[in-house]
């Protein structure tokens, strides 16, 4: 199944009292009943690389059957050294991230 995503953007937030990374993009589902999440994956190198498992999990409500954008994000408080992001979609690379936005 080939995935669309959009937007890719990761970011550390050295604000004092906010320190924070998060990584975060939009996914086209194939209808609203499903919601993306970006898990950490058990699996990551020694480098400042961090690798994110894009998952979609369906709901049992009833759904409009229309493709839809939905936005996807993973957070992690505290002081973060990533200098990229590598996220799959299983278990193939779907996008890296190689420029990570550092706000003071």
């Amino acid at each position: 199944m080939s995935m669309n995503t959009k937007h890719w953007t990761a970011q550390i937030d050295r604000m004092p009292g906010n320190a924070s990374f998060r990584a975060y993009g939009t996914v086209t589902v194939a209808h609203a009943g499903i919601t993306p999440k970006l898990e950490r994956t058990l699996l990551q190198d020694k480098s400042f690389d961090l690798r994110l498992e894009l998952k979609l999990e369906t709901s049992s409500e009833v759904a409009l059957q229309v493709e839809t954008e939905k936005f996807v994000e993973y957070k992690l408080p505290g002081d973060s050294n990533v200098t990229g992001v590598s996220i799959f979609y299983q278990g193939k690379l779907l996008h890296h991230i190689d420029e990570v936005l550092i706000t003071h």
